[in-house]
């Protein structure tokens, strides 16, 4: 079957975001679909034993198994790439596969890197547990501030990781100045963009270097596959990232990567739907309960939240001081928010972090993380955002607040 990408890079760079997300990437067979095709298949044929070793040696353009090459998945890689500004980027099967990728294949004995506190718990053990395996040697810095990350520098240091906003308190990582400091210093600059998007937010116009995501969060969009991807320079991804990938194997299937283009055709609408339901419950909740939320003025990094942000995105963390006993109760009274650690789903989700998606790390660590016994950590849907003030209203008065 012979296919037809159709467009031109010349052209489809140009398209604002929210075309992108609905027509980058695309690449059509002889028959002309309009949905992009779903090509299950784990390896192509050749017409000739020549073919298959000049593909094998890069002197021939061409499929040669779907643990490098899928069609399916390349429309998905494509389509990112547009989107987030980037020459090139890397599809995987999760999100931690992503940013595992992203650091290891970059990385060697002897490395040092410098990370943010706040991170996902699976990110944390990464820095915390992983990388030391390997000689690897990390700074754990409070994101927030911009001067430690210069004092963080060693002569060995080689990266930057950090998420902004943060999981889950929501720190902000002022990307201009870290990712200049890194750029100063020869170091590698990569970003967790997971909680933004690059419709909200797009790392590599302030400085970044490399930015990765869990696609199963806002890219998918509505709670039904896992998918991860790295974008960056074409010389990064094709010299660097791709030979640990080929050899790693943590790649992405065609049905998800599909799942997950279908996901991005309504990324734009819901992603900004959710941000004003998200404002509106969190103006609702900061009368009643400490909360964070970046698009409040009381968030103490609302101005630079507002500066390299178009939105603030659809998180939100509270505390309550009745710690995990409180915290556990309002859950159990919730009727219309489920109670689940993911995020990024179109329905309102909430969790309890210190005891599920940051239970791995020690109670030291995620106390200097900010992630209290009493936090909780909201991801608001599309939902009539009064329905869930509703719920958070009935929650939060069944457990005396």
């Amino acid at each position: 079957m012979k296919r037809k990408t159709g467009q031109d890079r010349s052209i489809t760079n140009n398209w604002r975001p929210a075309t992108q997300a609905v027509r980058g990437g695309t690449a059509r067979s002889e028959y002309g679909e309009t949905s992009e095709a779903l090509f299950l298949t784990s390896g192509y044929s050749y017409d000739k034993a020549a073919d298959a070793a000049a593909r094998f040696a890069g002197e021939q353009q061409g499929m040669t198994y779907s643990r490098l090459q899928n069609p399916t998945v390349e429309m998905l890689e494509g389509r990112i790439a547009l989107m987030e500004g980037a020459e090139a980027c890397r599809a995987m099967a999760t999100g931690m596969a992503a940013m595992t990728a992203a650091l290891l294949c970059q990385l060697e004995q002897g490395d040092h890197i410098v990370a943010g506190r706040a991170a996902f718990g699976s990110c944390r053990w990464l820095t915390d547990t992983l990388l030391p395996k390997f000689g690897i040697s990390s700074t754990i810095v409070d994101g927030r501030d911009t001067d430690a990350w210069q004092d963080a520098i060693r002569p060995n240091t080689k990266l930057f990781f950090f998420e902004t906003p943060a999981n889950p308190t929501l720190d902000i990582v002022d990307l201009e100045a870290v990712c200049g400091i890194a750029r100063k210093a020869g170091i590698t600059s990569v970003v967790d963009n997971a909680f933004a998007t690059p419709m909200l937010q797009r790392p590599l116009e302030y400085g970044a270097d490399v930015i990765a995501y869990s696609a199963t969060k806002m890219m998918d969009g509505q709670g039904r596959v896992l998918a991860g991807a790295v974008c960056g320079r074409e010389e990064f991804i094709e010299k660097t990232l791709l030979a640990f990938t080929r050899n790693t194997g943590p790649t992405l299937s065609p049905f998800n990567a599909w799942v997950v283009l279908k996901g991005l055709e309504t990324l734009d609408l819901r992603i900004r739907r959710q941000s004003e339901n998200a404002l509106k419950v969190a103006t609702f909740l900061d009368q009643r309960v400490a909360t964070l939320y970046p698009g409040l003025a009381s968030h103490p990094q609302h101005d630079l939240a507002t500066r390299q942000m178009e939105a603030a995105g659809t998180i939100i963390a509270l505390n309550v001081e009745g710690g995990r006993s409180q915290a556990h109760g309002l859950l159990d009274a919730l009727e219309l928010v489920d109670i689940s650690n993911n995020i990024g789903d179109s329905r309102s989700l909430m969790t309890h972090p210190a005891s599920t998606t940051h239970s791995g790390l020690s109670e030291e660590v995620r106390t200097a993380m900010g992630v209290g016994e009493g936090m909780l950590r909201l991801n608001v849907g599309l939902e009539d955002p009064q329905d869930v003030i509703e719920d958070l209203d009935r929650a939060l008065t069944a457990v005396g607040l």
